[in-house]
């Protein structure tokens, strides 16, 4: 019963978040489209998309505290499928094939995923977390991902080199400590509500400060994926390596599979594996929106006399040219 709190809070979480999106896409075209420009936070249905968002991550936080990372990690795909079909009212677009057979293919590897999940006790003490950081199995992960992260770097930082795959393995390697925090601190908040204070331990703050830092270097590369490359790039790649990375990191840390039927691990990663292929059809093909901004015309800015065109006849050899630079060079030649 636990487990399956768990995965009703993240499912409907990542829906609020999908919602939370597509009502500030919302705000924004409403922003654009009026006479006098304001600012976005301006916007009452803004701040509603804002509080939603939060709402959202809240409720994501909490799951971790009821089910597996390998369980709530996937479910990510809930917001990609819903942010495709909720736009439909939201933003008025129109639903593609690609998007049904996307969230076929999602919804059934969700199935999968909450059949076939690792079911283990979601009950983590200090004590146990404390036992879990100094594992051997912890310790030779951890320092395999610090080396892997600092090759990513060092391309990154002095060979300049920012490929989408470079940046969103950065990303990934970085969210792999952000869940584990995320999940150590959630329940030991979650025991101490119950009674049975975890805050005292100095394990918890540690883990705190591990969240905190993980999860903003993790939006720093991920806004400079964002900036580089399409959302429609960036969305899919983004959530099979944060899915991956953090799956092996609940099968690492918290030893989620360490009694699984060989049967159910394949079933598990099959669920995956149609998860991955729905959001990248959802995402292929999809064409980047961008909101329409008035543009200022040359002709009447204050104090500048233009003459002659711009932009010539764009099937011209000359397109793209001044019609008096083209007259002297046509008198020099």
């Amino acid at each position: 019963q636990t487990q399956l709190l768990g995965v009703l809070l993240a499912a409907a979480s990542n829906f609020l978040i999908s919602v939370s999106l597509n009502i500030q896409k919302c705000a924004h075209r409403r922003l654009v489209c009026q006479a006098e420009q304001k600012p976005y936070y301006t916007s009452k249905l803004w701040w509603c998309g804002i509080t939603l968002l939060g709402l959202g991550e809240v409720g994501n936080f909490t799951a971790y505290g009821f089910a597996p990372i390998a369980l709530v990690a996937p479910l990510g795909c809930v917001s990609v499928i819903g942010c495709a079909f909720i736009s439909v009212f939201f933003l008025k677009k129109t639903v593609r094939t690609a998007d049904i057979l996307g969230g076929a293919l999602t919804i059934t590897g969700i199935y999968l995923l909450v059949t076939f999940a690792p079911n283990v006790p979601q009950e983590l003490t200090a004590r146990q977390v404390q036992n879990y950081l100094v594992s051997w199995p912890f310790l030779v992960y951890s320092i395999l991902e610090i080396i892997i992260f600092c090759i990513l770097l060092y391309f990154y930082k002095r060979k300049a080199v920012k490929h989408i795959v470079v940046l969103l393995m950065m990303v990934a390697l970085l969210a792999s400590l952000t869940v584990i925090a995320v999940k150590a601190v959630s329940s030991m908040i979650a025991l101490s509500v119950k009674g049975k204070m975890q805050l005292t331990y100095s394990v918890f703050y540690i883990m705190v400060v591990l969240m905190a830092t993980s999860c903003a270097f993790q939006i720093k590369f991920l806004n400079q994926a964002m900036h580089l490359y399409e959302a429609t790039a960036v969305v899919p790649i983004n959530f099979v390596f944060f899915t991956i990375s953090a799956t092996i990191s609940g099968v690492i840390f918290y030893r989620e599979f360490q009694s699984a039927a060989l049967l159910s691990v394949f079933m598990f990663l099959f669920g995956c594996l149609l998860s991955f292929l729905g959001v990248i059809i959802i995402a292929r093909n999809k064409k980047e929106e961008h909101l329409e901004v008035p543009f200022i015309d040359c002709g009447h800015i204050p104090g500048q006399k233009l003459t002659g065109k711009i932009q010539p006849d764009s099937h011209s050899s000359c397109y793209g040219t001044w019609n008096e630079e083209v007259n002297s060079v046509k008198r020099q030649s």
